[in-house]
């Protein structure tokens, strides 16, 4: 007599990439696997997102390392700087390697801070413009909504966002490399996600809503020039102590959207601040 509740044993297809061609039941043991942590485990708008306008799922850099940890997987980045006159410009190779060591795919990913998004950036006020020397500020149009825009822009020190294009480019060549290794390509995208908003709308043939960027945010802010930006003028404030903090961040909402993950940073520059002016 049959038993209707036997149960299928996984097939280990991981452990055993590379060492034999995969079967069939190899090849469905992973992608069933894949859908489960996708439902189980990762969690829409921290780990992947979907554009608005688009239909594919985009993989985050922290859906990227579920997948590797699920899998069992290690990266190797390899760096190579390309930057020369005074761009910041990095290519990262990132080997994908199984528990054993054995090496099983790579990725590719370069980010420069001529890229619209890194050269660029907002003022974070009027004065800030105005102070600004001519060549190394703009006025931006954008369009949404029908509507033309105006943004005040000033230009990005390529110095200041030189880590974040570093950990950029290496997101890129770790994403790539996970979805290749993986085959996880018909599950996700990388790309639309780190295009400017003008450009996404291009894709999805719509406006872009108000923040692209705030329909893929994911539980700690994206790096960028902004956010770089808001972490130096808060650290510099929270250095006045509690009080004058407290009232620098109640009048400062765009910033404070930024960095809203580091408020326990700035809170213990601001006491130790007090600390040492009760000391003196």
């Amino acid at each position: 007599m049959s038993n209707d509740n036997n149960v299928v044993a996984f097939q280990p297809a991981v452990d055993n990439y590379g060492s034999r061609s995969l079967t069939a039941a190899d090849v469905r043991a992973q992608v069933n696997l894949m859908q489960d942590v996708m439902l189980e485990v990762m969690k829409d708008g921290t780990h992947f997102g979907v554009i608005p306008g688009t239909k594919q799922k985009s993989l985050y850099k922290a859906g990227a390392e579920k997948i590797m940890s699920t899998f069992r997987l290690a990266a190797d980045p390899e760096v190579t700087d390309l930057g020369r006159d005074g761009e910041i410009h990095y290519r990262v190779k990132v080997s994908i390697r199984s528990a054993s060591g054995q090496f099983l795919g790579a990725g590719i990913g370069e980010c420069s801070s001529s890229e619209e998004k890194y050269a660029w950036r907002a003022a974070l006020c009027d004065e800030e413009f105005d102070a600004t020397p001519e060549n190394r500020r703009r006025i931006k149009f954008a369009k949404w909504n029908g509507r033309v825009e105006q943004k005040k822009q000033v230009r990005t020190n390529p110095a200041d966002v030189s880590n974040t294009i570093l950990k950029m480019a290496k997101k890129r060549g770790l994403t790539d490399g996970v979805l290749t290794v993986t085959a996880a390509s018909d599950l996700f995208t990388q790309d639309i996600e780190d295009l400017p908003d003008e450009v996404v709308a291009e894709i999805v043939g719509r406006a872009p809503p108000k923040s692209v960027q705030a329909a893929v945010q994911q539980a700690t802010p994206a790096d960028s020039p902004e956010r770089d930006a808001a972490l130096a003028y808060f650290r510099a404030e929270a250095q006045n102590g509690v009080a004058h903090f407290r009232e620098v961040w109640k009048n400062a909402p765009a910033q404070r959207e930024l960095v809203k993950d580091r408020v326990q940073e700035f809170k213990e520059i601001a006491e130790k601040a007090d600390a040492v002016e009760v000391t003196q």
